[in-house]
């Protein structure tokens, strides 16, 4: 007898590549995702950037200057798009909920 092989399933998305319940993200929900959109590995700094949107957010309930994140964390502006290839890239694998047309303009143009 073999054991059964955990094949984690991808939640659902909307039109944006969003997950429509952000209470489903978790870890393996952001490697698959971060596989999908071509961030073939996480690594720590992705992680970082990650748990600091998802901190934000649950603070605020909106998206952060990502600029203002790059500089919390002492890094240039650009830093997030050479992980990400977008910023609305990060907030997808952050796993966070649709912040809006507006929002999500400004993601995809950093």
């Amino acid at each position: 007898m073999t054991a059964a092989i955990n094949n984690p399933v991808m939640p659902e998305l909307d039109e944006d590549g969003l997950l429509v319940n952000p209470q489903e993200w978790t870890e393996e929900v952001a490697r698959l995702m971060a596989q999908q959109l071509n961030v073939p590995r996480l690594t720590d700094d992705h992680w970082l950037v990650i748990y600091s949107l998802r901190d934000y957010f649950q603070k605020f309930g909106a998206a952060p200057a990502m600029n203002s994140v790059c500089h919390r964390l002492d890094k240039d502006k650009f830093w997030i798009h050479e992980l990400f290839h977008s910023c609305l890239n990060a907030w997808r694998i952050s796993g966070l909920p649709n912040p809006g047309e507006e929002a999500k303009s400004y993601l995809n143009d950093m």
